[in-house]
């Protein structure tokens, strides 16, 4: 999936630099995300392995709520790093930032 070119740079303010609000945490999210692959590798394993299908739904379960987890850590994190720089800088960028957030945490309600 490829970045909305409206919403590609997070704020004006960092735009130049390319910070983003998960900048600072970049190596511990890397490594998060690497822990998720591995469970679905572990997936594809138990598929090919014929484990039982309930053992199988297990590990899909925990895998979603990794990745659920994740996804509430970046929400934060932008929140408080790109909305907020928007709040300071006020004007249309606050309000497109706004209307981001909430586009971003419907999409995730609703899976």
């Amino acid at each position: 999936m490829t970045a909305d070119p409206k919403t590609a740079e997070c704020c004006s303010a960092h735009a130049a630099t390319g910070e983003h609000g998960y900048t600072k945490d970049k190596d511990a999210h890397l490594k998060r995300l690497r822990r998720i692959e591995g469970q679905v590798r572990g997936l594809q394993r138990m598929v090919n392995e014929d484990v039982y299908c309930i053992d199988i739904l297990t590990q899909v379960s925990a895998s979603t709520k990794a990745l659920q987890s994740f996804a509430l850590q970046l929400l934060e994190e932008h929140l408080r790093h790109c909305v907020a720089h928007a709040a300071i800088d006020g004007g249309s960028e606050m309000d497109a930032k706004v209307e981001e957030a909430t586009a971003a945490i419907a999409r995730l309600l609703r899976t």
